[in-house]
């Protein structure tokens, strides 16, 4: 995310632009005086965690079905699937992501969550909606209701979905895996957007083609042969030994990449030992690591493994000491933004909120699991962009001390809703309307 942003945070000047009143804009801005303001507040009150969104998706598929909609419950566990045929035309998906995170609020709105809530692996946690999946939902529902009452300016199958698990990259792939896209209209695209602290409300960036990244986590586990303290030379360390395997890990980036390409292999854990005299016969790291293509996330994880065991072997250990690498199966993959669906889209956004508001950005290396939708066989183009939504006195207290306010998952971190909610409903209604009328642009490789 910093990676994206870091001419925000050195004081670049974004301010939320003034948009010009038309008939879409109003009729958001209408329902979210009169019902779509509590019902962010709603969600944002009543969060949970991932593939433990019960409540948030009954609410959310009730919403639906007052708008409309077949809606059906219970998709990839906890996922929502909402259609709406009207005529001969495209199928067009638009998808929100309905998760909390194990944060703890601390934010001033008088609506914050005081939620303590079970995991999926039966740990409690206070629950907060850190990363603003209550906008996502809150402006599904608001394209939802105004498409529906708008019938008879599109034609074709709009598809809605209230995806579960983002937060842990896992619903998507529940999805998918429980016949999204055999159970219900395939889409010839699928849109979505993210609700960016990083940038003010009412500012709008895009990135064609690779958008974000893979997101692999590695636990590494680092052998030796136990010993005193004050007998190092009767034992192998596996601190030393680990310290050096952090420190030439750097080297896979800085030296084994080319400046073109782009990679991250942090250390963000390493444990080891018990008490100050004792050399333990294990360390344990704990690793993320970024990347954009399948070629490069194999050359990187390839590479922990081959610096991990040379520097076992450096330090004479055995075979069947030599350190033990485990790789997340399930992984999230890097979000590919479709560059013709892209620049359709982007046009679309640029066109409606002018180019003071709009323009393209450089990916980040966070991750979405979004990027799933676009890496079935049925190869269909996706497409997010990004909505900010640090309120407008807030995101500029923060610059004139050179820096960025609290962001996506932070306890601090409060999205000025309405203009996060309004913008990215207008973005997505006026995306699907154009995707209606006009098909999916084609082209890209």
């Amino acid at each position: 995310m910093r990676h994206m942003f870091m001419a925000a945070a050195a004081g670049l000047a974004l301010s939320a632009p003034s948009f010009a009143q038309d008939d879409l804009r109003t009729a958001i801005s209408t329902d979210w005086d009169n019902h779509l303001e509590a019902l962010y507040e709603h969600f944002h009150e009543n969060p949970e965690l991932s593939f433990m969104e019960t409540e948030t998706a009954a609410r959310l598929a009730q919403e639906l079905r007052t708008a409309g909609f077949e809606v059906t419950e219970g998709v990839g566990r906890t996922g929502v699937v909402a259609v709406m045929e009207n005529g001969e035309g495209p199928t067009i998906m638009l998808r929100a992501d309905m998760d909390g995170l194990p944060v703890r609020e601390d934010t001033p709105v008088d609506y914050a969550s005081e939620v303590m809530g079970e995991d999926r692996m039966g740990n409690t946690f206070p629950v907060m909606h850190a990363c603003a999946h209550d906008t996502h939902m809150t402006s599904l529902v608001a394209a939802a209701r105004y498409m529906s009452e708008n019938r008879d300016a599109w034609s074709g199958t709009l598809v809605l979905i209230g995806q579960p698990a983002e937060e842990v990259g896992l619903g998507a792939l529940a999805m998918l895996s429980d016949g999204l896209y055999e159970r219900f209209p395939t889409p010839d695209a699928v849109v979505s957007y993210h609700t960016w602290g990083y940038m003010p409300a009412g500012v709008i960036r895009y990135a064609p083609g690779w958008a974000m990244a893979n997101v692999d986590s590695v636990d590494l586990y680092v052998r030796g042969i136990g010993a005193h303290g004050a007998s190092p030379h009767l034992g192998k360390d596996p601190v030393v030994i680990a310290s050096q395997i952090v420190t030439n890990l750097q080297t896979l980036v800085s030296r084994e990449l080319s400046p073109f390409e782009t990679g991250v292999v942090t250390v963000g854990a390493f444990n080891a030992g018990t008490k100050h005299n004792i050399i333990s016969d294990e360390a344990h790291l704990q690793l993320t690591v970024r990347s954009y293509t399948d070629e490069v996330r194999e050359r990187l994880i390839s590479g922990i493994e081959r610096v991990a065991r040379g520097q076992a072997m450096a330090a004479g250990l055995p075979e069947e000491l030599m350190p033990v690498m485990e790789v997340e199966e399930t992984y999230t993959p890097a979000l590919y933004n479709d560059p013709a669906l892209s620049d359709q889209a982007g046009s679309v956004l640029t066109a409606r909120f002018g180019e003071e508001a709009v323009a393209t950005a450089d990916p980040v290396t966070g991750g979405e699991d979004f990027s799933r939708y676009g890496r079935t066989e049925e190869d269909v183009p996706v497409f997010m962009f990004w909505v900010g939504g640090a309120p407008q006195s807030v995101w500029e207290e923060y610059q004139a001390q050179g820096e960025t306010p609290p962001a996506n998952h932070s306890p601090f971190f409060y999205p000025d809703a309405e203009g996060a909610v309004t913008v990215s409903s207008e973005g997505m209604v006026a995306i699907a309307l154009d995707l209606f009328a006009n098909g999916v642009s084609e082209g890209a490789e």
